[in-house]
């Protein structure tokens, strides 16, 4: 079983604004988490969910074939790029994952 480590008093990096609610033991987990490892709250909640991401092996699976470059069609004609956006129900489910694991 792969473990989660965060490194103490790394914070800085660059962010993108996702708006969620989580259960308030989690919040409460959260932040105890953040004072342990010295630590940002978007640090720590970063870290949980890339390492929630990883451990997703259906997942990892479906990205894996996103980023293939799709084959030839035999027609000779150019192969059309799929990009997958993030969508509200993929951050709900890896928050009802984590929530359940605690």
């Amino acid at each position: 079983m792969s473990r989660l480590k965060l490194i103490h008093g790394v914070s800085r990096v660059r962010r993108a604004k996702l708006q969620s609610s989580v259960d308030q033991t989690v919040a409460d987990d959260i932040e105890l988490l953040t004072e342990w490892s010295n630590n940002e709250t978007n640090y720590v909640v970063n870290e949980l969910l890339r390492f929630a991401l990883t451990q997703e092996e259906d997942f990892q699976r479906y990205k894996a074939g996103l980023s293939n470059p799709p084959s030839q069609p035999a027609n000779g004609g150019k192969p059309v790029s799929v990009q997958a956006k993030p969508t509200p129900s993929t951050s709900a489910k890896t928050e009802s994952a984590l929530a359940s694991q605690s």
